[in-house]
């Protein structure tokens, strides 16, 4: 809860609980599905097992106007 409040809560300011739920929602995805994982070596979750491709465009993928962002590279 402490990086949720960090990285998130803390800079919105919430008008509803449906905003305070859609911004949690946002952010769980962002924490299990696109940020690396320090415990599985700063892969991300999802990534096959194999390597990652080091060729590529790299792209930004934004979520909550920007405030959670993660970068992959696009498969060449």
């Amino acid at each position: 809860m402490r990086a949720a409040k960090r990285e998130c809560t803390n800079k919105i300011v919430f008008f509803s609980e449906r905003q305070i739920r859609y911004v949690m929602e946002q952010y769980v995805e962002h924490h299990n599905l696109e940020r690396p994982h320090k415990g599985l070596g700063y892969r991300r979750p999802v990534e096959p097992d194999e390597s990652p491709p080091m060729e590529g465009e790299i792209a930004c993928r934004e979520r909550l106007g920007g405030l959670l962002k993660s970068y992959y590279r696009e498969a060449a």
